[in-house]
């Protein structure tokens, strides 16, 4: 058997081949030159068969390649919709966690609009003398900062349900999951 002989078949797409190089001892987290595992092959072929397979036989969801992405990354790059939800229960699983995302997320607001909030309250910044047209940050928590860091230059942060309320629907402020931003695959694109 060769070294590579498990990458191999996931990229052929065969899922008896998959099992039959794991049965005969093919290393299910073997790298090839690039960084990328079996499971890294999958997800970008959007198989989630041989996804879930890899799995079952302890495939590492969080194993990275020289391009620093993740397998859930490659999937969700790919436009993987199905793979990705595999790959995030597995990370979810293997982290011991919800999964909730690593990075933050803040939108940006003309101040203005958010002082249209009946019980708005600024907190004083450094003596800052902030203007309707200066853009703040909304952060996935509800607070507002002057800056893309959540807790740095805090203008607001006195978040009750009625604030969350306004900011949903008022400001329309929701955080987009990534799946979100994944847009129709060309078959379902054309027949619209």
């Amino acid at each position: 058997m060769s070294e590579m002989d498990l990458i191999e078949a996931v990229k052929s797409g065969n899922k008896e081949s998959v099992l039959q190089a794991i049965k005969t001892g093919a290393e299910v987290n073997q790298q090839d030159k690039q960084g990328w595992t079996p499971l890294s092959w999958a997800a970008g072929k959007g198989d989630v068969e041989i996804v879930e397979l890899l799995l079952q036989h302890n495939a590492d969801p969080l194993l990275v390649g020289r391009d620093l992405r993740t397998p859930q990354m490659i999937a969700l790059a790919a436009g993987r919709v199905e793979v990705v939800k595999a790959l995030r229960r597995a990370e979810a699983e293997r982290k011991g966690s919800d999964a909730a995302p690593e990075r933050k997320y803040c939108s940006a607001f003309h101040l203005k609009d958010l002082r249209r909030y009946p019980a708005w309250a600024e907190n004083d910044i450094n003596d800052a003398k902030l203007t309707g047209d200066d853009v703040v940050f909304l952060h996935e928590d509800y607070s507002v900062t002057r800056s893309i860091w959540a807790n740095e230059d805090v203008v607001f942060n006195k978040v009750t349900e009625q604030w969350k309320d306004f900011c949903n629907n008022e400001l329309r402020f929701a955080v987009p999951d990534d799946l979100d931003l994944i847009g129709q695959p060309i078959a379902q694109q054309s027949a619209a």
